[in-house]
């Protein structure tokens, strides 16, 4: 990447220094890091597996419950700045189709923080200019629960800022599965050929037909693996994983993740440019 004039690198500084000027405090790591980020290149779609809550309680001697409200802290603070940022959207894993399985207690404290979170947070959405939405199987949640998600979805719905998408009851296999399903539907009703079916085809059956694609995949606790998580949206995106348990992730974290995509070349299966021609030059010979 060319080096940046000393002029452009401050024009860029006072671009981000001025959207956290009010929450960031002068010389501290958070403005520093800030200034070093790209706004030209900032990934347009974020989204994040969310995890270490239990770890994060474990290692103090608390129930796993208090690991997912401290959880709900660094959500909060992560949807904040993401937005000032100027990120087009976030996608946050909440709780999967296999998360069912865990202790009934725990998963009825995971509900009630939903609905505490988004009773909390609507205000905050609507000042961020903020539009919320959720993917994954949501009519297996609880009425309460769907309650809340509809009035959040409802009062954000002409938001224009950033999209914030939660995942919830979610399971990428099962997402693929179900627009299969839909696709073979329509084949043989309206007597489609099947093998004319295309990528576009299922990406417009997916829960996410409205989303870009997501260019940066973080993972925090440090496991390397995706969860069962966007599976096909993923195909080409960045992945950065982070040892910070998710309890403790915050704002300088969000930007460490942005400030290391925007070190990495994407070629989505291509080769770099100066490699392509040195390969047509070898050919040529």
């Amino acid at each position: 990447m060319a080096r940046r004039s000393l002029s452009s690198l401050r024009n860029v500084m006072s671009i981000n220094t001025l959207k956290f000027d009010s929450v960031i405090e002068p010389g501290s790591v958070d403005e520093f890091l800030v200034t070093q980020i790209d706004p030209d290149r900032l990934p347009s779609h974020i989204a994040i597996i969310m995890d270490g809550n239990g770890r994060w309680a474990a290692r103090r001697n608390q129930p796993r419950v208090a690991g997912h409200r401290a959880g709900a802290e660094a959500v909060r603070a992560t949807v904040e700045a993401a937005a000032q940022l100027g990120i087009s959207y976030l996608t946050l894993y909440a709780f999967s189709t296999e998360n069912w399985k865990r202790p009934r207690l725990e998963v009825e404290a995971l509900m009630g923080l939903l609905r505490e979170f988004l009773r909390k947070e609507l205000r905050s959405l609507k000042r961020n200019n903020i539009r919320f939405q959720t993917i994954g199987r949501e009519q297996a949640l609880e009425n309460a629960v769907s309650r809340e998600i509809d009035r959040a979805r409802r009062e954000t719905d002409a938001n224009t800022g950033m999209v914030l998408t939660v995942a919830l009851n979610y399971s990428g296999r099962s997402e693929i599965v179900e627009a299969c399903r839909e696709l073979a539907r329509e084949c043989l009703t309206l007597g489609r050929d099947p093998s004319q079916i295309s990528e576009l085809d299922i990406e417009q059956h997916l829960f996410t037909k409205c989303l870009p694609d997501p260019d940066l995949l973080v993972r925090t606790s440090g496991e390397m693996r995706v969860s069962n998580f966007l599976l096909w949206q993923i195909a080409y995106s960045e992945i950065y994983v982070t040892d910070v348990l998710w309890p403790d992730f915050r704002r300088v974290n969000l930007f460490e993740a942005i400030m290391e995509y925007q070190k990495r070349e994407r070629r989505y299966g291509d080769v770099k440019p100066a490699a392509r021609s040195s390969l047509i030059a070898a050919n040529m010979k």
